[in-house]
């Protein structure tokens, strides 16, 4: 590659955001909204699994056959599984809904990440092109940090 050769790469920047009681209430709704869809999915699994069951069940001549208690076994395992995802997935949301009520005000948290692109050259530093982070408060860039 000669020196006037660039190319595009593409690279993860971080989002960090500063907390603010508008930052705060946003994530705060979002986790409480996720919240409600975890318990809205279990309740509706409870049910799903109650009536797959019960379908089981009615189509067999003799409920109490061995093959009808393990196809019954078998949904109950699945639903066992499935509900324990979802009970994990709610107590990763709550904790993460105490850890946003921890939060001091002006206090930077990540976010999350974007991609983007930017133009590599020789002689560029590779490490230093890939570390880069947003700044942002309530939605506005607030400053772009390349390490």
């Amino acid at each position: 590659m000669s020196n006037g050769t660039t190319l595009s790469i593409k690279r993860s920047i971080t989002v960090r955001a500063v907390v603010t009681p508008a930052w705060k209430e946003d994530a705060e709704r979002e986790l409480s909204n996720a919240i409600s869809t975890a318990d809205q999915q279990l309740a509706q699994l409870e049910q799903e699994g109650q009536k797959v069951v019960d379908e089981v069940r009615n189509q067999s001549a003799n409920p109490l056959d061995p093959r009808v208690q393990e196809q019954v076994a078998q949904v109950q395992q699945q639903v066992a599984a499935k509900r324990a995802e979802l009970e994990e997935q709610k107590r990763n949301l709550l904790q993460q809904q105490a850890q946003v009520r921890d939060l001091e005000m002006e206090e930077i948290v990540e976010q999350g990440q974007i991609e983007s692109f930017c133009d590599l050259k020789v002689g560029d530093n590779l490490v230093s092109k890939m570390q880069v982070s947003i700044l942002v408060r309530d939605g506005v860039v607030e400053g772009i940090e390349q390490d």
